[in-house]
């Protein structure tokens, strides 16, 4: 890589770290295809050049108290009305299109505001993104009222630890004591948050787990291997544009192969497309199938 190219990608990271999200080492390294030697060796050096570097439990970004963080925020930070006009764009954009969240994910980086939720969040969520944003700010607990859990199929509260947003703020990521794990919540799902002024006392679990194309995360990864018909091609790439990368043509077939981190999204997908679809591996998914199919309880 030449000089040019490395110093391209050095303002890319600082850029990236002058949000209001931390990042580890392992994130910044797949992200931008480093090594993570090389990432540390790029934390050492903003912090040479004047830069304080906060590390939280192994997420890293630039405080904002740096002395250059003022001029920085100039040139990479949009005011509330450039960042309306940019989420007008991007919303118009088909939600189809596999660049989308890549957008929403650069834009929320680069515009730190509570009222640029109102402008990009769906309204009736927007007050309890912006009541998470202050407890993440505030390292605080909250309870999730009358959360709707498609996992538990029940409606009830839930304590957590919010610390983290999913690029498009539509899941929160959190420590959930009950469960003892930190995991992502949907936040259309929430009927109101509700900040009990109790400081997080588990911040050493604040974990960002893997994120698999159906939208499942989970501390682990499962190799996944998909054939699909051009018919069943065509609708996991419009339901799950993600997937797109993870698909190579083979004959008339298309392949599937990636990784999730459950069996429960994908399994929704592929029982609605049995015959269009044939399970490569792992041998446990289609034993999942069958029992499912068994029991009818997809």
């Amino acid at each position: 890589m030449n000089d040019q190219a490395k110093f391209q990608r050095m303002l890319e990271i600082l850029m990236k770290l002058s949000g209001s999200y931390g990042y580890s080492v392992k994130q910044l390294s797949e992200n931008f295809d480093s090594s993570e030697r090389t990432i540390y060796r790029y934390l050492t050096t903003f912090k040479n050049a004047g830069f304080l570097v906060d590390n939280n439990n192994g997420y890293f970004k630039i405080d904002k108290k740096s002395p250059d963080y003022k001029d920085l925020s100039k040139l990479i930070h949009f005011s509330e009305e450039e960042a309306h006009i940019l989420s007008r764009a991007i919303h118009l954009i088909d939600d189809e299109n596999k660049f989308k969240n890549e957008l929403y994910e650069k834009l929320f980086i680069l515009f730190d505001s509570d009222k640029a939720v109102n402008k990009i969040v769906k309204k009736e969520s927007s007050e309890n993104v912006i009541k998470l944003k202050g407890a993440i700010k505030n390292k605080e607990k909250v309870v999730l009222k009358g959360y709707r859990s498609s996992n538990s199929d029940n409606i009830r509260d839930r304590i957590i630890e919010p610390f983290s947003f999913t690029s498009n703020y539509n899941y929160v990521w959190a420590y959930d004591p009950e469960a003892k794990t930190s995991k992502t919540f949907k936040v259309a799902r929430v009927k109101e948050v509700v900040i009990i002024n109790k400081k997080w006392n588990h911040q050493k679990f604040h974990k960002q787990n893997e994120i698999d194309v159906f939208r499942i995360s989970g501390a682990k990864t499962i190799p996944f291997t998909l054939s699909l018909s051009l018919m069943a091609y065509n609708l996991l790439i419009e339901e799950y544009p993600l997937s797109e990368k993870y698909i190579s043509k083979k004959g008339d077939k298309y392949i599937f192969d990636g990784f999730i981190c459950d069996f429960s999204g994908a399994g929704r997908f592929v029982l609605g497309m049995m015959d269009q679809i044939e399970v490569i591996k792992p041998i446990s998914f289609k034993e999942f199938l069958n029992e499912k199919i068994k029991r009818k309880t997809f």
